[in-house]
């Protein structure tokens, strides 16, 4: 779904993100090792070309699909795995399979703290279970100061079950952390990040049913309906574009490649 665009995802839409998980028509693969796969894209669309669109993969040999759909819903359960989220939460519902949320990441130093408003999509069919995301634009979030706001111009996770207590995971991104970074940074920056979310999402996969079993076990709204309480989406809200803040604490143009040499990149590095 294009950038900024509110409406209800349709079969195109979960079409579409398929062909780019099973696709490898303009993928390169840059890393294979310890059974985590990198793909990076080549992409042609001139709007998004400083940003390299970004596939990992990867078995979870001992996690079952449907825990880590759960995991990757829970929003409580996240503020105890996620380390990178500085805030998190769900402002209102599209419909029952959608719904508007807000991110805010913390960024290894000399980088600002980035923030995304999205557009979340989920389906659930027993053979896979989708989620994926966009940036969209509504009035009760505004930029933050001192936090930049970012784009994601998809983001997304195809899960799928392989035996009885395995999955096969696919994490697909293309996103934009905004601000006065040069593309070698944004691209460095994603090549750290998305691998480790994926190695993340292992270790909290493992955790969860011990977890959730003490933490309200019954209730998972995504996937019954009668639970949510979220809010409807006020179409009023909605902004066409994103409103602008000037905050000159928010300049990285003097970001130079030995900041990254060292320190939490060192370690995400390909």
């Amino acid at each position: 779904m294009d950038l900024g665009v509110v409406r209800v995802a349709d079969d195109e839409d979960f079409t579409a993100f398929r062909r780019l998980v099973d696709g490898t028509d303009g993928w390169a693969k840059k890393f294979d090792k310890n059974g985590t796969r990198v793909w990076l894209h080549n992409n042609s669309d001139t709007e998004t070309a400083r940003v390299r669109m970004i596939k990992v993969s990867k078995t979870f040999q001992d996690v079952s699909a449907a825990v880590t759909y759960d995991v990757l819903h829970d929003a409580a359960y996240r503020k105890k795995w996620d380390r990178m989220m500085v805030e998190g939460y769900e402002l209102c519902k599209v419909n029952w399979t959608n719904d508007i949320s807000y991110y805010q990441m913390k960024c290894p130093s000399p980088l600002k703290n980035r923030d995304f408003v999205m557009q979340r999509t989920w389906l659930e069919t027993g053979n896979e279970f989708i989620i994926f995301n966009h940036s969209v634009f509504h009035k009760k979030i505004p930029p933050k100061k001192g936090v930049i706001r970012g784009h994601s111009y998809l983001t997304g996770y195809m899960i799928r079950p392989k035996g009885a207590n395995s999955c096969d995971i696919t994490y697909v991104t293309r996103s934009d952390p905004k601000g006065s970074l040069k593309a070698w940074v944004i691209n460095r920056l994603a090549h750290f990040v998305a691998p480790k979310v994926v190695d993340k999402l292992q270790q909290a996969c493992r955790d969860y049913p011990k977890w959730k079993s003490k933490h309200d076990p019954r209730y998972k709204p995504w996937l019954y309906p009668e639970q949510m309480s979220l809010p409807p989406l006020d179409p009023n809200d909605l902004l066409a574009k994103e409103e602008n803040i000037s905050d000159n604490s928010l300049d990285e143009s003097e970001i130079k490649e030995e900041d990254f040499r060292e320190g939490d990149l060192q370690d995400g590095e390909f």
